[in-house]
């Protein structure tokens, strides 16, 4: 436990933003195992309301810098790849 009056703010701070960062990824995550079992049942419309979920959570975690712009990216690169591959 901290002495310093600031370092036990940062503490408190710290705990919020991790408390808060878990959230997002959280959320993040469902949005995306969502889409996969959307594209698994053959549900072309389901699975690109998903992929638009996903994505809008996406570029929502790397704004707030829970996810870095690039692996934002990549994540959503990815997800759109499989989308138009099972699409087809």
């Amino acid at each position: 436990m901290p002495n310093i009056k600031s370092a036990i703010k940062r503490m408190k701070q710290s705990e919020v933003r991790h408390q808060r960062n878990r959230q997002v990824k959280s959320q993040l995550k469902t949005a995306v195992k969502k889409f996969f079992t959307s594209l698994e049942g053959d549900e072309a419309q389901k699975a690109q309301n998903n992929y638009l979920q996903a994505s809008r959570l996406i570029d929502k975690a790397a704004s707030k810098g829970v996810l870095h712009k690039r692996t934002a990216a990549r994540k959503k690169s990815r997800l759109a790849r499989k989308l138009h591959r099972d699409a087809s």
